[in-house]
């Protein structure tokens, strides 16, 4: 019979240990002979402060050839029921081909279950490949030379590909699995499948988006970089194609997986006057620690032993009913420009995948909705979320002395209301302009940054310290549209034969549930085939 069970193990445990037939005898009170096949399914640190030294929560799985004893079943954990799996009907022989827009990882995903399926896909990227955006991006850090089209945000495998490579998710879709194992199946860590908090890291997406693009093109996919989307193009009130620098492409069924930064998009769909909705967002800055002191406060040492790994933190408080917190924390990793347009600076955070940095980052944003928009000037229409970013990131351009240099301000200088004009020590590219960011961003914005800065410094020890900065603007934390779906079919109303998939539509945040959706898509595109 199969059992699954919790264990704790120290830290500096080795991982060939960590499957331990022994514990799971002892804790189950049976011999080690009636124990064979024990493996961890899972691994969470738990590293909270009345724990005398950081443990792994292991939950393990085993056959084990007889029932334990009821003394020792209040150990056992309920086991999962059958995951199931994407099953949808294959493509009929001759059906038309289905155009997805955005390589990204909700674009990505669906392309790759609908061609597995037998389904013609031409797969539409206004970037570049991974490996040529990246000396467009090298080129960017290093000279500010920004390339609107191929950038941090644009390019073959979306936004996600320049940040911490996080897959944590919240969506409890059963899908989140069969994400991970397709990931695995072209290069991801295997430990994506057990670890509490899976990450992979820039470096290794680079090559697990040139081994899925192969992948994609022996399936029969065909990928046209560099191919902006212009326009929809409709024939008697449903899809017929669509239009983009390079021409008109036909097809009756169209997947839009356009990435939260494709404001030209947005302003097409909305000309063409697919249904849309303002939602909020949350905007504010990046804080960059030196890595050490978040361990320090994490892990309660001096020194972080080598066998744990680079410490984070998730932090959250409330202003007059306006939530502020951490986002998308890089442990041991470095912030990055993610301007798409000229004449704007907005920054994000990426780790390797050993996160070995000096610096430990996260965005401390602020939720930002409608009502504000209005409030600043930026009107009641659904494109008034992406006005108000913008004038934040031409702001904090102009700020930074208009040569994509990224306004920035000591924490400590902040929480205490002074402007030094001192920064601490970063390494992030193209450089730093010191600068009072009161006069950066708007009230509503940094009076709920103070406010919970001052609560997060309580939390965590040294938060607020004068070792580390805010460096402005972060804009991108989801997409400031939503384009709703049918619940059934999940074509846009109104617009037959139309689909959305992912973050830009406002459907997902993240990489995990990005392609979650893709796959969910693409069941629904080959069921109307």
């Amino acid at each position: 019979m199969r059992v699954r069970l919790e264990v704790a193990k120290e830290h500096d445990v080795p991982d060939a240990e960590l499957a331990d037939v022994a514990d799971v005898a002892r804790l189950l009170e049976l011999d080690e002979a009636d124990v064979r096949e024990v493996r961890v399914v899972r691994r969470a640190l738990d590293a909270r402060r009345r724990l005398p030294r950081p443990v792994f929560r292991l939950t393990l799985e085993a056959e084990v050839t007889r029932s334990p004893p009821p003394s020792a079943a209040k150990r056992l954990l309920e086991l999962p029921k059958a995951r199931p799996r994407p099953n949808p009907p294959s493509a009929p022989p001759g059906a038309p081909p289905v155009i997805v827009v955005g390589a990204g990882p909700a674009g990505l995903f669906c392309t790759w279950l609908l061609a597995e399926r037998g389904a013609k896909v031409i797969l539409l990227e206004r970037g570049k490949p991974v490996d040529r955006r990246a000396r467009d991006f090298g080129r960017f850090r290093g000279r500010g030379e920004l390339d609107p089209e191929s950038n941090l945000c644009f390019g073959e495998g979306g936004a996600g590909t320049y940040s911490d490579g996080k897959l944590t998710t919240r969506v409890k879709d059963p899908y989140v699995r069969e994400v991970f194992e397709r990931l695995v199946s072209v290069g991801a860590p295997a430990r994506i499948l057990v670890d509490a908090k899976p990450h992979i890291g820039t470096n290794l997406l680079y090559r697990l988006l040139m081994t899925l693009r192969a992948r994609l093109l022996e399936l029969g996919v065909e990928i046209s970089f560099e191919t902006r989307f212009a326009r929809l193009v409709l024939s008697e009130g449903r899809i017929a194609g669509v239009e983009t620098n390079k021409g008109v492409l036909q097809a009756p069924r169209v997947v839009l997986a356009m990435g939260h930064s494709a404001r030209d998009t947005f302003a097409s769909l909305a000309a063409s006057n697919v249904p849309m909705i303002a939602k909020s967002f949350a905007v504010g800055v990046r804080i960059e620690h030196p890595q050490d002191l978040i361990d320090q406060a994490q892990y309660h040492c001096q020194v972080r032993p080598r066998t744990l790994p680079p410490a984070d933190y998730s932090l959250t408080h409330e202003v007059v009913g306006r939530g502020v917190y951490s986002f998308c924390m890089c442990p041991g990793g470095m912030i990055v420009p993610t301007s798409t347009e000229p004449g704007t600076v907005v920054v994000n955070g990426m780790s390797t995948a050993r996160r070995s940095s000096p610096f430990a980052n996260s965005g401390l944003v602020v939720q930002v909705g409608p009502e504000d928009f209005a409030k600043l000037g930026h009107g009641t229409d659904v494109l008034a979320g992406a006005r108000f970013q913008r004038s934040l990131e031409q702001a904090c351009y102009e700020a930074g002395g208009r040569n994509y240099f990224a306004p920035a301000m000591n924490v400590m200088d902040f929480a205490k209301g002074r402007a030094s004009g001192r920064l601490a020590d970063s390494h992030f590219r193209p450089g730093l302009a010191a600068t009072d960011l009161r006069d950066v961003l708007p009230p509503i914005v940094w009076r709920s940054l103070h406010a919970g800065l001052r609560s997060f410094d309580t939390t965590l020890s040294g938060f607020a310290s004068e070792y580390a900065n805010l460096i402005a603007v972060e804009t991108k934390t989801s997409s400031p549209i939503q384009i709703p779906r049918d619940p059934t079919s999940w074509q846009v109303p109104g617009f037959a034969g139309l689909y959305v998939a992912g973050e830009g539509p406002g459907h997902a945040g993240g990489i995990s549930s990005a392609a979650v959706d893709g796959l969910r898509v693409a069941e629904r595109v080959l069921g109307s085939l």
